[in-house]
């Protein structure tokens, strides 16, 4: 994984192209995994020596991960867990991945370092884009925070732009 800090980035949009799925498992905390133990059963989980995991499917990739004809969706949307919510973004007391003051951003008293994942098919370099700085960024810190639960900016709409042409896994 390399990350880039978020005032390298110009803009970022969830593309459906279910990459993060695909390259990544997902930790979850005990309370995520009750709810979808719940939900959907203990099959769909998986567990480490000190980690709980959303099962993969025989291809890999994250077991709720839905695909359509133009993309794919997360079968968890109502219940996504905290880690989904948040990348690609990496959100950090510290500046783990360097550039700091590049990676800075304030939070009311919190001052917090984000970076992005290179491995995201959604970002788009350069200059943040005043939207992008002011609404989405502080939607991702606000989730990190946990001052803020639902997603507006930082989730893919269920029906894409027209004319986006999407990647076949």
């Amino acid at each position: 994984m390399q990350f880039v800090p978020w005032r390298h980035i110009s803009d970022w949009h969830c593309i459906s192209c279910g990459s993060c799925c695909q390259l990544y498992s997902v930790v979850i905390n005990f309370h995520e995994w009750l709810s979808i133990v719940k939900n959907f059963g203990v099959e769909k989980t998986a567990s480490g020596l000190d980690k709980l995991y959303i099962k993969r499917g025989n291809d890999g990739s994250c077991a709720f991960l839905l695909g359509f004809p133009y993309g794919y969706s997360c079968g968890l949307q109502h219940m996504k867990p905290k880690a989904c919510k948040l990348w690609p973004f990496k959100i950090l007391s510290n500046p783990k991945f360097g550039c700091a003051e590049e990676a800075a951003y304030n939070y009311g008293e919190n001052r917090l370092f984000i970076y992005l994942d290179l491995m995201c098919n959604g970002i788009r370099y350069g200059e943040p884009t005043w939207e992008f700085g002011k609404y989405t960024v502080r939607e991702f810190a606000e989730i990190a925070l946990g001052i803020r639960d639902n997603q507006v900016r930082t989730t893919a709409k269920m029906f894409p732009r027209r004319g986006f042409n999407f990647k076949k896994y």
